[in-house]
């Protein structure tokens, strides 16, 4: 991969990374635990409705710490030299699909295999 293209990419991701954090925040949630700051003095008939949203922020944390390892753990691949390949089968990823996804960590073969 060319300096540029591997500068491009690095850019993406630490773009990526900040917006990650910042919706993770956003939420009241920790970056690293299944934890959401909320209100424990909701009244007797908002309990239900606050479980419910408790829910819904936890399931959207979960989902976008997920995606934050996907993309940290991209940029330490950049960091280290094995960005661009599959983690799968070793091959390299194309880049089309890198530049759709640059954190992605399979090929489209293998993610067509795996889900």
């Amino acid at each position: 991969m060319s300096t540029a293209a591997s500068e491009q990419r690095r850019t993406a991701l630490l773009d990526q990374q900040r917006s990650l954090r910042r919706e993770i925040d956003d939420l009241g949630a920790d970056r690293d635990a299944d934890e959401v700051a909320f209100d424990a003095d909701a009244g007797f008939a908002d309990r239900s409705h606050s479980t419910e949203e408790r829910e819904r922020v936890m399931t959207m944390a979960r989902s976008l710490r997920a995606n934050l390892r996907e993309v940290e753990r991209a940029i330490r691949k950049l960091d280290n030299g094995s960005y661009g390949l599959c983690e799968r089968c070793g091959n390299p990823i194309g880049d089309e699909r890198l530049d759709a996804i640059p954190w992605t960590p399979l090929c489209i073969d293998c993610k067509k295999l795996v889900g």
